[in-house]
Formats: C-alpha cells, structure tokens, sequence
C-alpha cells in the first residue's frame, strides 16, 4: 500500500526558537526482511535490533548537532522505540522521553487525545495519531515527538483496519507554531514483524525531516 502523509499546522503549543525544519520530507520505502522465527533464541533477537540501534545512534547524532530533543508516544510497540533510542549511549542528551499509553484511557489522560476521536474514528487512526504526537510535545517537551498506533495482531484486525494496520504521526516545533504529518502503512507478517517495522519506520522518517 502506498503510503499517505500530509503536514499540518497546530498554533496551541508554545514556540521554541531558532529550530528549523525542511517541510519537504523525502520518502522511502523499506525493503529490509524484518520477520524473526519464532524459536530464535534471545541472544539472536538482540542481534537482530543492531541495525535498529546503528538507525538510533545515527538519529542522535543529527539531534546533538541540531540542538534538538526527541520524545515518543507509543501505543502498538508498547515502548519499543524509547528501548532503541535508550540503547545509545548518551542519548539523554537529545532523548527525553517517552510514554506508553495502550489503552484508550491513557490516550486520553497522559497524552490529550480526545473522547470524541477514540470514539468515532478509533485509537488506531489519522487523527488518533496526530494528537498523540502533539500531546506528546505539549506534555513532554522536546522540539519533535513521533507518535505510532496500530493493530500488530494476530487478533483485532477488520476488513476497513486489517492486521499490520499502523498509523504514524511526527510533530515538530517551528517557530511559534507545530507541523504534524502522518502515515499510514500495511505492514505483512506476525506480530513481532509488524512492531519491529514499526519501530523503523518511526524513527527513519524523523531521521529525514531534514533538519
């Protein structure tokens, strides 16, 4: 499925100076294998994160030089992208923080998200997102937030939001104002395939917003 993004702009949230962001965000499509068997043993699980790890320190180090500081909100990896981004060392210097809301109920509380969009659009949805990832910002800080929600199986898919259904959101301060794009992706395979690109996804699209 082709993937689908816009940017927004949200004029509720105080401005930080002197960060700038391209609005031109360049896309790729990832093609890397990310489907684990199941009997892999842990040592080969941890393996299998380097080259998510290599993606984070990378990120951090564009973040340092850009005096920028990155905070998450996750519902589907269930902290997923914090544990990458935390496994580099001295990412305390441009990582803030994350939170975990799963439920609908810490949407609402810890991140701002609305009644009114878990119940008529769903949690796993554009405007779901969205206000993720600026909820995120307003209740965490930082210069930019990704947010991601989906349905990573095998149950709770539908025929309108099928298994691997996520949707990903990444706000960023610009000047007195917030940027939000979105995304959306079908991800194929099991549950540990879906999160692991999940995570991926995450954190490249922040790595190329050209800052």
């Amino acid at each position: 499925m082709a993937d689908r993004s816009e940017w927004r702009t949200i004029h509720n949230l105080p401005a930080i100076p002197n960060h700038r962001f391209s609005s031109a965000i360049r896309q790729r499509r990832l093609h890397s294998d990310l489907t684990l068997a199941p009997d892999r043993t842990m040592q080969r699980l941890m393996i299998s994160d380097t080259p998510l790890t290599t993606l984070a320190a990378s990120l951090g180090a564009r973040l340092l030089a850009a005096k920028l500081r990155l905070v998450t909100a996750e519902s589907c990896t269930g902290g997923w992208i914090g544990k990458v981004l935390t496994d580099v060392s001295g990412s305390s210097a441009w990582y803030l923080g994350g939170a975990i809301a799963y439920s609908n109920e810490l949407k609402e509380r810890l991140l701002g998200v609305s009644h009114a969009t878990l119940r008529d659009q769903g949690a796993v949805s554009e405007a779901a997102a969205s206000e993720m990832a600026t909820g995120a910002l307003a209740q965490l800080g930082g210069e930019i937030a990704v947010a991601v929600t989906g349905i990573a199986g095998p149950s709770g898919g539908t025929p309108q939001k099928p298994v691997g259904t996520v949707w990903f959101a990444w706000a960023a301060r610009v000047g007195g104002r917030v940027q939000v794009r979105t995304r959306h992706e079908v991800f194929p395979g099991d549950r540990e395939s879906v999160r692991r690109a999940t995570v991926e996804v995450a954190l490249s699209e922040v790595f190329n917003l050209g800052f």
